[in-house]
């Protein structure tokens, strides 16, 4: 068959486009604040990763664009060649400060941080042991180096032990997120650190979505564990807490200046354009500064969590501003993302591959800078869903129990 064949016969999102379901490329018209602008009408967003509320901060903004008026619009190469600005030079140290490590190297996009390293690191008598439940780009990134690739269950030591030992004595670098992108659960990295030790793993730790949000500073899960020294390298992404696009790996300065020369997502790929850099290095004044947005982000997403689990949802291992509520079915999931969208909620539905199959869910991410009333109007139309799609375990009223916010959006 000829691959334009393959291309063709592809109709899945046709059918749900068909059925009037269909819920990606939604055009947002305004910037992403807690209430967005969707087909002529405000809708709550409850699906963003701008955790800390930054992406529209009037310094972040103003940064950007001083940014532009300074160095243009783009770098028009690589950073290996003329794509270094002294503005990269900037945000690479005061990250490295921020993580508690000897250096930072920014990638163009967090997706080419776990590709570029992994890929550059893992040679042929090497191995890649990744948590069953890890992103894509971690996944993709193990596939492009020369070593294996073996999984373990998701975030058990006991079977990353069962891994490892079975492994002998050759290369091998254990690669987990922080906080897990679907689930929202906090990998258990104290022991997987002992079980690394035991069998002479290094670590790399995935934190697009801890950064910001862990730590006594929002610097990750390795700190907020005290751990820091027994990590070798910590990635974070730009496009969640600090309020851009692009990415990092943090580490000594040995392995930056190993994937400096090594890691051709890097040496391949066109530089971080100014603008994007200058908003990552305001929003870290700021998460610096404004340690009472990462207390309201908690506030907020236990608030949200425990009205969840009170209308009786399921939101499985979730502690954190990632809350997942498990509908099963894929196309109930769409089902349910299209009602919500109806009510005034932007929510975003997970399908597999991204989940295994009967185990589709909806996922919400809570903002700092989202209001109390603003969520006890998702959790009333979130008790209506329940009962209009049969999904509670143990429905029950908690209508009582809060502010009366049907008009926060409109």
């Amino acid at each position: 068959m000829k691959i334009i064949e393959k291309v063709r016969k592809f109709q899945v999102a046709r059918q749900v486009m068909a059925a009037g379901i269909y819920p990606y490329f939604r055009p947002i018209d305004s910037d992403q604040d807690t209430v967005v602008g969707m087909y002529g009408k405000k809708v709550l967003m409850l699906g963003s990763n701008n955790y800390l509320g930054l992406t529209n901060h009037p310094e972040v903004k103003q940064a950007a664009i001083e940014a532009i008026q300074r160095y243009g619009t783009g770098c028009a190469g690589s950073r290996f060649l003329n794509g270094t600005l002294r503005i990269h030079i900037e945000c690479e140290e005061k990250l490295a400060e921020f993580m508690e490590k000897e250096a930072v190297l920014l990638y163009t996009t967090g997706f080419q941080v776990n590709q570029g390293v992994i890929s550059a690191l893992v040679d042929r008598n090497s191995f890649v042991v990744t948590d069953s439940l890890d992103h894509a780009s971690i996944i993709d990134g193990a596939r492009l180096a020369f070593g294996k690739m073996v999984k373990f269950r998701h975030n058990s030591p006991s079977d990353l032990e069962r891994v490892l030992k079975g492994l002998g004595s050759k290369s091998k670098l254990v690669v987990t997120e922080g906080i897990f992108s679907m689930d929202g659960d906090i990998c258990r990295l104290p022991e997987i650190v002992e079980v690394c030790k035991k069998y002479q793993a290094d670590i790399f730790l995935d934190d697009a979505h801890s950064i910001g949000v862990l730590g006594p500073k929002g610097d990750g899960t390795a700190n907020h564990f005290r751990l820091n020294s027994q990590v070798e390298m910590v990635m974070g992404t730009f496009s969640k807490s600090l309020a851009s696009i692009g990415g990092f790996v943090a580490a000594s300065d040995d392995v930056i200046h190993y994937l400096k020369h090594n890691s051709r997502a890097l040496i391949f790929s066109a530089s971080p354009p100014p603008a994007s850099v200058a908003a990552v290095l305001a929003a870290l004044k700021i998460i610096l500064r404004e340690p009472g947005r990462r207390e309201l982000l908690w506030r907020n997403a236990d608030y949200l969590r425990n009205g969840l689990k009170a209308i009786g949802f399921d939101t499985g291992k979730s502690e954190t501003p990632i809350i997942p509520v498990f509908i099963g079915d894929e196309i109930k999931a769409f089902q349910v993302c299209h009602w919500l969208q109806d009510e005034g909620i932007f929510a975003n539905p997970v399908v597999p591959p991204a989940v295994q199959p009967g185990q589709s869910l909806i996922r919400f991410s809570v903002m700092s800078t989202h209001t109390l009333e603003e969520l006890d109007f998702a959790l009333d139309k979130l008790e209506k869903l329940a009962r209009a799609f049969h999904l509670a375990q143990e429905s029950e009223s908690v209508s009582s129990n809060r502010t009366d916010s049907e008009q926060v959006v409109t």
